[in-house]
């Protein structure tokens, strides 16, 4: 009886165990997992240049007009009052003693005619008067001086309604104004320039180079694809004082260039492009600006060597460009240089 409980508990056994191997057979078998595929890093593009060496020029220019050397601006500096007539135009040509501008004169062109003829009368009282005693010399003396102070006191009032020409030459500017407007004392009204003799005036926004451009300096003028020679001969700080605070404040932003020879075909108010040098320095290395970097007061560049190494140099600029740089020390000619 032991053997058969034995065998039974055997072949139990080897069932159960059968059977936990056939359960675990048919459960789901765990998934590998996969490996993180290999991404290579974007290789960076770099822009660079050469450090070379030759010459740095820094420059002043920008389009510049032809101007008059001598021009007259034009007003009543006595009182203003209002316009009778505009005699002129911008571009009329006018000569010396010309009427530009007449001020109404509520009948003083009557009052001096009147006090003219007074005048004449008391001329011809005093030469007959001539023929006659100390006395009567003396009162018709007296009867001329007082009528020649009389007309020459209404001639000047009259002379003061009259905008008159002080030189020959052609209007470049002229108020637009109409009959019957009021103008005031020191208003300009009318500029007459002379169109034989004239100059570039540049005008020139930042301080800073206005102040390097001085007097004498060479210029380079292009007027219609054409190239000639200037020089400086009026800047900010040589300007002549003026009590025209317009003429003042264009005084204190314009640079005048004179050019060495008569250019033709030239007019008044016609463009034409200036440069002026104001710092040169030849056989020097010199880089684009944009190579130049610079962090808390440190000035350097980043070199590219063997192919696609980087190596940061520091360096002391110099001479400095809109465009370019100098570079006194730190670099030498041919080396690639990485640009921001």
């Amino acid at each position: 009886m032991s053997r058969t409980i034995k065998r039974v508990a055997t072949l139990s056994l080897t069932v159960l165990l059968g059977a936990a191997l056939a359960g675990c057979s048919l459960l789901p078998q765990e998934e590998q997992a996969l490996q993180p595929p290999l991404v290579k890093p974007a290789k960076e593009n770099y822009t660079t240049t050469m450090a070379l060496k030759g010459s740095i020029l820094k420059t002043v220019g920008g389009s510049a007009t032809f101007e008059s050397y001598e021009s007259e601006v034009a007003q009543f500096t006595g009182q203003g009052g209002r316009i009778e007539k505009i005699n002129v135009r911008a571009g009329d040509v006018v000569k010396k003693g010309d009427v530009l501008v007449q001020l109404i004169l509520d009948g003083l062109d009557i009052q001096l005619k009147e006090q003219q003829l007074s005048l004449e009368r008391a001329k011809v009282n005093f030469s007959q008067a001539r023929s006659g005693d100390e006395e009567t010399i003396k009162i018709a003396g007296l009867q001329l001086e007082i009528e020649q102070l009389k007309y020459d006191r209404l001639s000047a009032q009259f002379n003061s309604k009259q905008l008159i020409a002080g030189m020959d030459g052609t209007v470049t500017y002229a108020d637009d104004l109409k009959e019957g407007d009021y103008i005031d004392a020191y208003q300009t009204l009318v500029i007459v320039s002379d169109p034989n003799r004239l100059r570039l005036s540049l005008p020139v926004d930042n301080a800073a180079d206005r102040t390097e451009v001085k007097v004498g300096v060479a210029a380079e003028i292009t007027f219609n694809k054409a190239k000639y020679d200037g020089k400086v001969v009026q800047t900010p700080s040589s300007a002549p004082t003026t009590e025209n605070k317009q003429l003042a404040e264009k005084y204190a932003k314009t640079i005048y260039v004179e050019l060495t020879r008569l250019i033709p075909n030239v007019e008044i108010g016609k463009l034409a492009d200036v440069r002026i040098i104001t710092q040169q320095k030849d056989n020097v290395i010199k880089i684009p600006k944009s190579g130049l970097r610079s962090y808390l007061g440190r000035n350097f560049v980043r070199i590219m060597e063997d192919g696609n190494k980087l190596r940061e140099v520091d360096v002391e600029p110099g001479l400095t460009t809109p465009t370019e740089v100098e570079i006194i020390s730190g670099l030498e000619e041919g080396q690639n240089i990485v640009l921001q």
